[in-house]
């Protein structure tokens, strides 16, 4: 029986991690995250995740894009953030904070699936494999804005080859920077106002 407090307490403490030391996880930790994100439950149990790990020297020619992607919503940060935390999230853009892994995260959409039931079965793989970094010891960050450069990306990874792309099945949905933290940021406060609406009996 998993133990409740511990449970909650997990949920707490995650938090987007944007530093990182160089030290690459080992490969059977990576593949206990990745399993423990095709423990999610699916549409259909179709389980129409694809996941791409990047690591290396593959890693290391991603930041070109990565930093191309900052263009695309460097603006309206701009215009959110505080000019010190805007400076950290464009070299953690230029550098991905040194994260050794990334993983991109697809859905395989189908007809026999509605097409929101499918993105969201991945997404809810991609919150299990959040968790499980916490578990392992690691960090890390889901990012939407490879979604800025989706057909470079496509490109880059090898996706637009494969017959469920070119079939128009493949999408791209985010990417997981990850490995051991470098820094502990505070946790943004969670808001509940405006967003739990209770129906029926109390």
């Amino acid at each position: 029986m998993i133990n409740r407090d511990d449970f909650y307490e997990l949920l707490k403490s995650r938090k987007s991690i944007r530093k990182y030391k160089k030290d690459i996880p080992p490969r059977e930790v990576i593949e206990r995250i990745l399993s423990a994100g095709m423990e999610a439950p699916s549409g259909k149990n179709r389980q129409n995740w694809r996941f791409f790990i990047v690591q290396g020297e593959k890693r290391d020619e991603y930041l070109k894009l990565s930093q191309k992607s900052w263009l695309g919503i460097k603006d309206i940060l701009q215009k959110k953030l505080k000019p010190s935390l805007y400076d950290f999230t464009e070299r953690f853009f230029y550098t991905l904070g040194d994260a050794p892994v990334i993983i991109f995260a697809y859905s395989h959409n189908s007809s026999e699936e509605r097409y929101h039931t499918s993105i969201g079965s991945v997404y809810m793989a991609v919150e299990n494999m959040n968790l499980a970094c916490l578990v392992e010891g690691l960090g890390c960050c889901t990012m939407g804005a490879p979604l800025e450069i989706k057909n470079e990306v496509n490109e880059f990874l090898g996706v637009t080859e494969l017959e469920e792309y070119k079939k128009g099945e493949l999408e791209l949905l985010c990417a997981i920077v990850m490995g051991y933290p470098d820094h502990q940021p505070p946790k943004a406060p969670r808001q509940t106002e405006g967003r739990l609406h209770w129906l029926g009996d109390k």
